[in-house]
């Protein structure tokens, strides 16, 4: 019998990380049944396509989802991703995704940015 999922890793990802914005890559690899090094090349993958923005904080990173951008599908830009994510993490993940998921504007000091939020713009 073979084997699969109905979301992919990388949804996967995102989900955990919503789920815990301080996530660290080998809770994340062994949460997903992954190794860490498929683990760093998705968040690098969802970083570089702008999905997931990584800040320091001491030693360990903590994740924040730009939850205001679309799927990408290229048939379908609705729905965002947050609302998506919201739907799938479930109650409490998805009240974090659903608030401030929009962008906010810039400011003369650069975009503002949550250092703890985990989720929004």
């Amino acid at each position: 019998m073979t084997s699969w999922s109905f979301l992919t890793n990388h949804a996967r990802v995102l989900l955990c990380i919503a789920r815990d914005p301080g996530v660290r890559l080998r809770d994340l690899a062994a949460s997903l049944g992954i190794t860490e090094r498929s683990a760093h090349g998705i968040v690098t993958d969802l970083a570089g396509a702008g999905y997931v923005i990584k800040q320091k904080d001491g030693r360990r990173n903590r994740y924040q989802i730009q939850a205001h951008l679309p799927l990408p599908e290229p048939a379908s830009r609705e729905p965002a991703i947050g609302a998506v994510l919201a739907l799938l993490a479930g109650a409490s993940a998805g009240r974090q995704l659903t608030r401030g998921n929009q962008p906010e504007a810039s400011t003369a000091a650069g975009p503002a940015t949550t250092r703890y939020g985990g989720i929004g713009a």
